[in-house]
Formats: C-alpha cells, sequence, structure tokens
C-alpha cells in the first residue's frame, strides 16, 4: 500500500510545468547578467509561491521568523525604547521602565543620530530597529541630541531580554477607565486583567464604565483576542475558523465571569484595526457586550499557521477563515461601527498653533556607513535637529485632544445616566 501511494503522488506531480520551471531556472544560471547561487533561485521561487496566494502567506527565512517570535511573545534582546522616525533621526517617544535605555538615562524626546559609528540619516526605522536589537549582553553606543545640551550626548547601553507591554491603562476621570491594546502577543490577555485591577485599585472601587482602544492594532494570537473577548462576555461563542484541513476548524466559548461585572463598554477601532481586534470588536458586538465606535475596520478575516521548516526557517500559511458569532466574515468586509465618526481631531484655541512636523522625511540622501564619526559630523547633526527640539517643547505645542476619546467617554458618562 505505501509503494501504490506514492506512485500516486508521483503521478500527481505536474510534470511540464516542473519541466518549465527548471527550464527557465537553468536559463537564469547561464545567461543572467550577473551570476546567482542556487540558494537565492530556489529561495525566491518559494517566496513568489507562498506570495501569490494572499498577501499573508509568506516564506520567513530564519532571521525573519525569530524576529515573527519575538513580535507574538512580545519578548526580545534590545534596549527597551519606543521610538519613531522625525525628520531623518529617531526619536524616542518613551523609555520602557527598568530597561538598558531607562536605567542608563535615555529621555523622551531625545534624538538619536548615530548607533555605534553610523549615521541614522538615510536609514528607514525598522533598519535603526534592528541595529538596536541583537543579543542580550552585546554593547552599542548611542550618540544624543538633547534639548538644551550644548553637545551631543554619547550613551553606551548593553542590550537585555525586554518585554514589551501590549496592554496600557489609564483612568480618564473618576469611574471610567482607558484600555489600550497595540498588538495581541501570548500574554495580552494576562495583561488585560492585570491592568483592569490596577485601575479598580486608582479608582477606589468598581467602574462605571470603560473604553477599550483597538484603533491601529494590527492583531496577532488569536488565543490573545479570545482571551481578551472572554474578559467581557459570560457564555456563548467567541469566534470559529473554518478551513480545509482538520484542525483549522475551532470554535471557541467563553467562560463565566465578567470582570466588569456589565459596565459598559465602547470600543474604538479604525481602519487599522484588524485580524485579533476584527474578532474582539465583532465577539463583543454580536453579544451586545459593546458598543463599536469610530471607522470601518481593515477587514482581514484569515487565519495563519507557522509551519516550521526543516532548514531552521518557517512558511506563513493561510489555513483558514474566521467567524463572528453570528456568522459574519470579516474578510474583505471588516466591521461596521456601531457609531460612526469622522477623522478630525479637536484643538484648544487659547494656545499659539504651530506647523507640525512631518512624521518621517524619507529623503533617499544616502550617506557612507562606514565613515568614522567626527565633531564636525555631531556639529552638523545637533544643527540639523535643532528645528526638531525647539518644536516640541510641551508648554509651546498646540494642545490636541483625541476626538474618538472624547466622544467615548460622553457616551460612557450618557449610558451612566439613564442607568440611574
Amino acid at each position: 500500500a505505501p509503494a501504490a501511494a506514492k506512485a500516486d503522488d508521483l503521478q500527481s506531480l505536474p510534470f511540464d510545468e516542473l519541466r518549465t520551471f527548471t527550464e527557465i531556472f537553468g536559463r537564469i544560471k547561464q545567461d543572467y547578467v550577473e551570476p546567482v547561487s542556487d540558494k537565492k533561485l530556489l529561495e525566491d521561487a518559494i517566496r513568489g509561491m507562498l506570495s501569490g496566494l494572499d498577501p499573508h502567506s509568506a516564506y520567513l527565512a530564519s532571521e525573519e521568523y525569530k524576529e515573527l517570535q519575538e513580535g507574538t511573545t512580545g519578548q526580545f534582546g534590545g534596549l527597551g525604547i519606543e521610538v519613531g522616525m522625525e525628520n531623518g533621526f529617531v526619536k524616542v517617544v518613551s523609555p520602557i521602565d527598568d530597561t538598558p535605555a531607562q536605567k542608563a538615562g535615555i529621555k523622551a524626546g531625545d534624538l538619536i543620530v548615530r548607533l555605534d559609528d553610523k549615521p541614522v540619516k538615510g536609514m528607514t526605522l525598522a533598519d535603526a530597529v534592528k541595529v538596536m536589537r541583537g543579543e542580550p549582553g552585546t554593547d552599542i553606543v548611542l550618540t544624543v541630541i538633547r534639548e538644551g545640551e550644548e553637545a551631543p550626548l554619547k550613551f553606551t547601553l548593553t542590550r537585555d531580554i525586554i518585554k514589551v507591554k501590549s496592554v496600557k491603562n489609564r483612568l480618564l476621570e473618576k469611574n471610567y477607565g482607558y484600555l489600550r491594546i497595540s498588538s495581541f502577543q501570548s500574554g495580552t490577555g494576562q495583561g488585560l486583567l492585570d491592568a483592569l485591577d490596577e485601575l479598580k485599585k486608582e479608582n477606589e472601587g468598581p467602574l462605571k464604565g470603560l473604553v477599550l482602544d483597538l484603533r491601529n492594532n494590527p492583531g496577532g494570537v488569536l488565543n490573545a483576542a479570545v482571551d481578551v473577548s472572554d474578559a467581557f462576555i459570560e457564555s456563548g461563542l467567541i469566534v470559529y475558523t473554518e478551513g480545509r484541513i482538520k484542525n483549522s476548524e475551532m470554535r471557541f466559548n467563553a467562560t463565566p465571569d465578567d470582570v466588569i461585572n456589565g459596565a459598559p463598554i465602547v470600543v474604538l477601532i479604525n481602519g487599522g484595526s484588524a485580524s485579533a481586534s476584527e474578532i474582539v470588536a465583532g465577539a463583543l458586538q454580536d453579544h451586545k457586550r459593546a458598543i463599536i465606535m469610530g471607522e470601518k475596520s481593515f477587514g482581514k478575516g484569515s487565519v495563519q499557521t507557522i509551519l516550521p521548516t526543516s532548514n531552521g526557517a518557517a512558511v506563513k500559511l493561510t489555513t483558514a477563515r474566521y467567524f463572528t458569532p453570528s456568522g459574519r466574515s470579516i474578510q474583505a468586509e471588516g466591521i461596521e461601527p456601531d457609531v460612526t465618526l469622522a477623522r478630525f481631531k479637536l484643538e484648544a484655541l487659547d494656545k499659539a498653533k504651530l506647523e507640525s512636523i512631518k512624521e518621517a522625511d524619507l529623503t533617499h540622501h544616502l550617506t557612507n556607513g562606514n565613515a568614522k564619526p567626527d565633531k564636525k559630523a555631531d556639529e552638523d547633526d545637533k544643527e540639523d535637529a535643532k528645528d526638531v527640539l525647539q518644536k516640541d517643547g510641551s508648554d509651546t505645542e498646540t494642545e490636541v485632544r483625541d476626538y474618538p476619546l472624547h466622544e467615548a467617554l460622553n457616551l460612557l458618562k450618557g449610558i451612566a445616566i439613564i442607568k440611574k
């Protein structure tokens, strides 16, 4: 029987197409303007085969596979800085508590102009982050320009294991809490429960309402989305998946208890809310447990399975579609909010309005990455960065209020009045 099965497999192979592939492979090896290794050609062929299926299936080389694992666990070797790109420099948004960056004295608003001997100007943000991450125990020198300092500052940081907090919380005002989930990682469910405990302690009592912010949350681990939904739903289906292979058909049901005892919830979503974010929004909407507010979500209703390969790499393959409890498929449709909000912001009129800085100045100015740092370069960096620093003073910046969050809080207060 095994021999017969092998014969059937051979007969099912598309020999004509494989012959064409071999012919093209040979042509490239022989005629392409530069020599190309077999490994590169075959890896590119695999990438092409997967990318042709859908936007979310992909081949992950060993380094890419490692980065994906770091993203889903929220743990990696690095410095512990939340960063953004501003006018070609890496700007420190916030150093994370108890990390090498925070202990070394890196501050919010600092502009990183060199990483070891490499100028940041000309790098993409992803390139800069890649340089800052690395094996725990290894060192990196950051050259930083800080407002009020005459000369650039140099910090030697030793990389360590960084744990990223995917859940942030604060009390908006007495009795009303705010939870922001930036991505769904393996520990997000527990992070949400811990954050709610903190809010209740700070409030010195149970909450009367909660804003759950899922805006620009690209998704992540399916089980984390189930855990977050289950925290607020007491019974019934949360999400189910359907696919061709046996283990792609799953159903996830809620367990008893609502951690905020039925207090009203407003979930904020926008066009950047995708995948696991849509599972949570869809489940809470179908169970009428929350009011969904904002913009129509992204519409990624497919599940990817990571299949490791023998060479240390992996294949990320779409294996199922997911459906909300009422049977809605999110794929290419998204979640329609109960309350739609247009995109605009509220600004205080009693403060001087300054011209906003572009998110990133993507000039294609190439610099010599091997050039040795010198005082002249540091002075040039300082001069270039001066305007950015001056425009970031908290006492002169226009006060901007988050309009959707403002509306969400108003809605919660309205519900509380009606419930009295």
